[in-house]
């Protein structure tokens, strides 16, 4: 045998070693996460023939487990107490109680990305599929209107050139299409960035709504008001990402990028739509969420577990500023349902 040969077979078995070794680790992991979703979930479950009414709060349970990724709903008077947990599975989700919007993912052979509307016994009414991975969502107040978010590339909003499509449907009516298509106006001029992004619709009513619009050439991010009839984004602040409007109208809670350097570092910020004023409020976590209101005067977000992958906890803060709390552990994106 020459030496050529001799090292000909020696590269042969390296990769075989590499190939089983990866094969044995890929298994492992396989093995470890179907397992972990098979596993009983470790949560208080309220009896099976217990219905959660009243004001609530409806959200994605992250508790590992065999119910990992369900929709659930709890009191808003016991937050941390049992949970009712529904027979869907959804990424993001957002409800008015009568009509739910669940943005959902299915890995299958190709994996794919969907957006269905369940009616107040979760039974689907429609869907559609999306263009890429599911990121926000929300209903108008009646639940008239559903907006979704999906990245068409990249993976976040930390992302150099990533892109979205943000759409506005009329749930059994009119389909007002992808918002970036809407007449960007800036003190009432029109321009037309070619890198424009839009996200993170929160509604007014059934016609006006708020959202983010940036530009990476202009080196902009907008909070923009939408007009659905006028089909125009009016710009009224900069350096304002994923808005959400309090139930009086009055306030908008917003990511707002804190970093004085080079990176992101994302905190909470408040502002008064009637002075302008606006406060960074004491969270000192990178926040990557559209914010929710508990209340006029309380936001809720939510926030990754360190070294627990795919865990998360809705916590809670005052919107004039104090020491946030856990309010839901093991969840992700709440919905309030008010009285």
């Amino acid at each position: 045998m020459t030496v050529r040969n001799r090292r000909v077979i020696g590269f042969v078995l390296v990769v075989l070693v590499v190939v089983v070794a990866a094969g044995a680790y890929g298994w492992s992991e396989y093995d470890r996460s179907r397992q972990a979703r098979t596993t009983a979930t470790d949560v208080d479950l309220v009896p099976a023939d217990v219905t959660v009414t009243g004001e609530r709060i409806v959200f994605r349970s992250t508790a590992p487990g065999d119910l990992y990724g369900r929709v659930a709903t709890v009191a808003a008077d016991d937050p941390g107490g049992p949970r009712e947990v529904a027979p869907v599975a959804c990424d993001r989700v957002d409800t008015t109680g009568d009509r739910t919007v669940c943005l959902r993912t299915d890995r299958g052979v190709v994996t794919t990305f969907e957006a269905a509307l369940l009616d107040a016994n979760w039974q689907p009414t429609r869907s559609w599929p999306l263009p890429g991975i599911p990121s926000r969502t929300r209903l108008s107040p009646d639940g008239a209107l559903v907006a979704t978010t999906s990245f068409v590339t990249g993976h976040s909003y930390m992302s150099t050139g990533f892109s979205t499509e943000t759409v506005i449907h009329e749930i059994g009516g009119r389909d007002y299409g992808n918002i970036e298509e809407f007449d960007l106006l800036v003190d009432g001029e029109k321009i037309a960035p070619v890198d424009r992004n839009m996200w993170g619709v929160t509604f007014v009513d059934d016609t006006i709504f708020y959202a983010t619009a940036q530009s990476q050439a202009l080196g902009h991010t907008w909070l923009v008001r939408g007009d659905l009839e006028a089909r125009t984004l009016s710009v009224v602040r900069d350096g304002v990402e994923c808005p959400s409007l309090s139930p009086n109208g009055s306030r908008i809670a917003f990511k707002k990028d804190v970093d004085d350097g080079s990176g992101v570092h994302w905190s909470i910020a408040v502002l008064d739509l009637a002075s302008g004023e606006e406060t960074v409020l004491g969270e000192q976590r990178n926040v990557d969420d559209q914010v929710e209101w508990l209340d006029d005067d309380t936001i809720l977000y939510g926030l990754p577990r360190d070294h627990e992958p795919g865990v998360t906890d809705v916590w809670a803060m005052p919107a004039a500023g104090g020491t946030p709390e856990v309010l839901i552990p093991e969840a992700w994106s709440p919905a309030v349902l008010r009285q």
